[in-house]
């Protein structure tokens, strides 16, 4: 059995999403408003490829998190997509063991300071690695 390239290994894992939660993306792919967005994406692609979870899973825990927001009152234009995958990945991986939310509470408490300490258009330091 030959080993899957990292590309099509991706591109699995996109049609997957697809098929119950559409990425935003244009012509060239998954569309990304801010860097962070990118980073949970990758990160999320990183972790299934790993076995943290399988896409069944995920697109389960996101449909339920969007449905939880949309009860709040979210509207859904769709600008909010990527907040509700970062509030998926971090329930999923707190619910499974990997993090807790004492340490995702932490982590953020921790980048809302280095951003507050951080010129406009400098690079965020977060514990004094370029965030």
């Amino acid at each position: 059995m030959t080993e899957m390239s990292t590309g099509q290994a991706t591109q699995n894992a996109l049609d997957a999403l697809d098929a119950t939660h559409p990425i935003p993306r244009d012509a060239g792919g998954p569309v990304f408003a801010e860097p962070w967005q990118a980073r949970a994406f990758a990160f999320t692609l990183e972790l299934h490829a790993r076995g943290v979870f399988g896409w069944p899973e995920w697109a389960t825990a996101l449909a339920e998190e969007i449905r939880a927001a949309q009860s709040r009152g979210d509207p859904d234009l769709g600008d909010t997509y990527w907040d509700h995958w970062l509030a998926t990945l971090e329930a999923l991986l707190a619910r499974k063991g990997v993090t807790t939310p004492g340490a995702l509470s932490d982590k953020r408490d921790a980048w809302a300071r280095a951003a507050a300490a951080t010129p406009h258009g400098r690079p965020i330091l977060l514990d004094g690695r370029e965030g």
